[in-house]
């Protein structure tokens, strides 16, 4: 079964540089199974985030296909790329818009980090638009397993042969 992406609205008293509290409404994007556990992840991440009380306000799900995120980028760009495939019957032209979230600093590092995530791709595309998401921050799930399988597939990563041991039972 596949995740699914979801945007959250969370409305939460910040405080800004200023020193002054406001009411601020953010959106941020997390994978989940379902609505419910999209709840349950926001309300999780956002009790880490934040100690001040908040309010859920919107749960739905994006319509995006992928998430790239770069490295030493700060803002979220949405990318609507168009795949570019001949219909084999009538041998026009066929389109397929598909979105995707990638992260950078400005709109041409965005077309940048677009491309280079389309590098693999087979067949023709285009990107006729990329704009500015509201999206503050990411959530990607993660169950800890992560770290074990990959201590596990990479031992000389362990510091003794009795780690790996203990590892490799934790996993069974």
């Amino acid at each position: 079964m596949s995740a699914t992406w979801y945007e959250c609205k969370v409305k939460y008293r910040k405080t800004h540089e200023s020193g002054e509290q406001k009411l601020t409404t953010e959106t941020y994007l997390l994978d989940a199974i379902s609505f419910t556990e999209a709840e349950a992840r926001i309300n999780e991440e956002m009790a880490a985030y934040t100690s001040e009380e908040f309010l859920i306000t919107n749960i739905k799900v994006a319509n995006l296909s992928e998430v790239h995120p770069f490295e030493n980028s700060d803002r979220w760009f949405k990318s609507k790329v168009s795949l570019i495939a001949i219909d084999e019957k009538s041998g026009k032209e066929k389109k397929t818009n598909v979105y995707m979230l990638v992260q950078a600093n400005d709109v041409k590092e965005a077309f940048e980090n677009t491309s280079q995530a389309m590098d693999n791709t087979m067949g023709e595309y285009s990107i006729p638009a990329i704009t500015e998401s509201p999206i503050l921050d990411v959530f990607p799930y993660f169950s800890g397993e992560e770290e074990k399988l990959e201590k596990f597939n990479n031992p000389e990563k362990s510091e003794t042969p009795e780690e790996s041991l203990v590892e490799e039972k934790e996993l069974m």
